[in-house]
């Protein structure tokens, strides 16, 4: 067998006792940061679902606007209205409107 090139470290025996417990102070300086994330977490959490329900909400409303552009694109042809004023804007009058009244249904 080969000899050793670098001796054996010795063993070092620590006779030092170890802690078994953090300080009082350091303690309570972790449960405060623990509670703090924990407070965090859960306040965002609330965001989240307000936010969720106001997407929710958001998405019914402009369904309901979609809808109402459509009765407004039936009953008036356009869906340009002022939404100060209520006045409509129609789009320009075809310079050769059909004779017999009826709208130009060529593509």
């Amino acid at each position: 067998m080969a000899k050793r090139k670098t001796p054996k470290k010795e063993k070092i025996v620590d006779l030092k006792p170890r802690p078994e417990k953090v300080t009082d102070e350091e303690l309570a300086k972790i449960q405060n940061a623990v509670n703090g994330v924990s407070n965090h977490q859960v306040e965002i959490g609330r965001m989240e679902t307000r936010k969720h329900q106001l997407l929710h909400n958001l998405s019914q409303i402009q369904d309901q606007l979609t809808q109402l552009q459509e009765e407004l694109q039936k009953e008036y042809n356009t869906i340009d209205i002022n939404i100060e004023t209520g006045e409509i804007n129609y789009p320009p009058e075809n310079p050769n409107p059909p004779e017999n009244g009826e709208t130009n249904k060529e593509d």
